[in-house]
């Protein structure tokens, strides 16, 4: 068949045997015309594509943020550690990104096993303490359900965190306290446990108490350790993770060594009491009394001490190595494993319990 050329929006369509082409009028260097391939003709005839048929059905759409809380079928993701950061070969590095989490941290699965069943009575507000993660999930979650809320953060704890509370709608009741409430009786802790248990309130205030709750450890024996599990196959030799509360060390540890006992699990902590890792906990020395009550010393197999410089420089070293946006707590965690791995053989899984941006100003010292 030869060259037809017809009227089409001013120009004209070209059509050779069964391909149809559009005279865009533009002609090239040489003066010869340019034309474009008509995919929506088809003999002569517009294409009435049914979007229906195309896509059949409807993609799932959630009826709420809180439906996007992980677990084992809806995980966070994992990502292998390039040998950039890692130089042994003998030894895979998988991080799990809690930073994906809907409201940014691995503190969205207690908040949310925390809350899912807890009745409020009318006019009752929710009140804890917390070094910033736990509340930003909790305040999310309070605000998706129009309950009110209330954070005792230290004052030390970075401004991203605290402006993310406000801007949630929690009041934020800023105390002078560690980084990681450590007092029951004082600081953070000491203004809830008032709150809750002062007659003048009436039983105004109810806490969920991360600090002591078994829906902590639930949150991650339920979730977090079997994500870990499907996800690497059931191969996997050792797990790190910092110690907070000591629910998600404590969770994923007692699925993992259910499953293998021989699995290392290894607690990262500061160095020093009085550090600059939002959310962590020194154990090492700490009274009986002060000591995480939710956390199995039983399932820690080894405690790792790193300094506020080791971590914030391997946040910062990661991000440079492999483009993860990781907080520094992740960056104590990160070095301790490549400590490890430097002299072992096997495959490793450290928690990522949060992203880079509520630490911006605290990266800069550091920059």
């Amino acid at each position: 068949m030869g060259l037809v050329v017809g009227p089409c929006g001013g120009h004209g369509r070209v059509e050779k045997g069964d391909m149809h082409f559009l005279n865009t009028g533009i002609t090239n260097a040489s003066g010869d015309p340019l034309f474009l391939h008509r995919f929506s003709y088809r003999l002569g005839r517009p294409m009435s594509a049914n979007v229906k048929t195309l896509f059949p059905g409807r993609d799932k759409v959630y009826d709420s943020i809180v439906d996007l809380i992980p677990g084992p079928d809806n995980p966070t993701p994992m990502v292998r550690i390039s040998e950039r950061f890692n130089a042994n070969a003998d030894f895979e590095l998988l991080v799990k990104l809690e930073g994906m989490n809907p409201f940014g941290s691995i503190k969205d699965r207690t908040a949310y096993f925390m809350l899912k069943d807890l009745q409020l009575s009318d006019g009752q507000s929710l009140v804890e303490p917390s070094a910033g993660n736990t509340g930003i999930a909790l305040a999310a979650l309070a605000s998706a359900k129009g309950t009110s809320i209330e954070i005792a953060v230290p004052d030390g704890a970075p401004e991203e965190k605290k402006a993310q509370l406000r801007f949630l709608g929690a009041e934020v009741i800023e105390v002078e306290d560690e980084l990681c409430p450590i007092y029951p009786s004082e600081g953070a802790r000491g203004v809830v446990k008032s709150m809750v248990e002062s007659d003048a309130y009436r039983g105004k205030y109810v806490s969920p108490n991360q600090y002591e709750s078994e829906l902590n450890i639930a949150a991650h024996y339920q979730t977090t350790g079997p994500e870990i599990w499907r996800q690497t196959g059931g191969d996997i030799d050792y797990f790190f993770a910092s110690i907070g509360t000591g629910g998600t060390i404590t969770g994923v540890g007692r699925y993992l060594k259910e499953r293998n006992p021989n699995i290392k699990v290894i607690g990262v902590e500061p160095a020093l009491r009085h550090h600059k890792l939002s959310g962590l906990k020194r154990v090492t020395g700490l009274p009986e009394e002060h000591f995480p009550k939710i956390l199995d010393r039983e399932v820690v197999d080894e405690f790792v001490s790193v300094t506020d410089e080791q971590a914030f420089r391997t946040g910062i070293r990661i991000a440079r190595t492999d483009g993860l946006l990781v907080g520094p707590t992740t960056g104590a965690v990160l070095h301790a494993a490549g400590e490890w791995g430097a002299v072992h053989k096997g495959t490793a899984v450290v928690i990522s319990a949060d992203s880079a941006a509520k630490y911006v100003s605290a990266y800069a010292d550091y920059l």
